[in-house]
């Protein structure tokens, strides 16, 4: 298996109520950034050869640094982010589309993560790189605890209660079939479109193309609040704890 990991880390992070020039990703948990635990996961999956991350521009020093410091040889190119994340993405499957021309071959699989998912395992990595190749796509996901409902039409009431029971809460890293994650990402360039995740890319381009499901456990939280933390050291202790 030949997968490329694009790690996308260049968020201003609103929601975590920073001073400005911090990043979230380089905030510590258990003594290392953010950003650290996530590379590291992706360096000891046996299915990824190669890293690309998108950062902001200020950061690309601090990340190439860490990276030479901590061993992370997988690590190809750090890479100035675009405006939005699907920007951030695009610009690195341009840097993969540049290594694939020039050493004439394409990886199996391409791997989209958020860069502040810093409890991603390295077997999660492989089954889903796995089974993006046997299916073409794959996404993780967890089934939602609280009970979830739409909006009505006055914004202040609550309208329809949905079916927990047919609902995920969607994660990464999501894997593709590294012609159909570029072909998405050209085609939406072509029209203008955004999405949230690179797999409504897909949806939308390729609605014949099944995406898999992976259920993977609740530890593979996104960095995102204050709150997000404290929560963030105790899943490192209870990482760490069992290893």
């Amino acid at each position: 298996m030949n997968s490329f990991a694009i790690i996308a880390a260049s968020g201003i992070g609103k929601r975590m109520q920073l001073k400005e020039g911090q990043s979230k990703q380089l905030l510590s948990i258990g003594g290392y950034p953010v950003i650290h635990h996530t590379i590291r996961a992706f360096q000891q999956a046996k299915s990824v050869t190669a890293i690309y991350i998108a950062t902001k521009e200020e950061n690309i020093p601090t990340l190439e640094e860490m990276a030479a410091a901590s061993g992370f040889t997988k690590l190809k190119a750090v890479i100035e982010g675009g405006k939005e994340r699907q920007d951030s993405v695009y610009n690195c499957i341009r840097a993969i589309e540049a290594e694939m021309r020039a050493s004439g071959s394409a990886p199996d699989t391409i791997l989209v993560h958020d860069g502040a998912r810093p409890f991603i395992q390295p077997r999660d990595i492989d089954e889903i790189a796995r089974l993006s190749m046997q299916f073409g796509a794959c996404v993780p996901a967890n089934r939602p605890k609280d009970t979830i409902k739409y909006i009505g039409a006055d914004p202040d009431f609550f309208g329809e209660t949905l079916d927990r029971s047919m609902l995920l809460q969607v994660q990464t890293p999501q894997g593709f079939r590294s012609g159909l994650l570029v072909q998405a990402h050209e085609q939406a360039l072509l029209e203008g479109y955004y999405a949230t995740d690179d797999a409504a890319l897909v949806e939308r381009f390729f609605p014949e193309q099944p995406v898999r499901i992976l259920e993977t456990g609740y530890h593979n939280i996104k960095i995102t609040t204050p709150e997000d933390i404290p929560v963030a050291e105790a899943i490192y202790s209870q990482i760490t704890s069992g290893r």
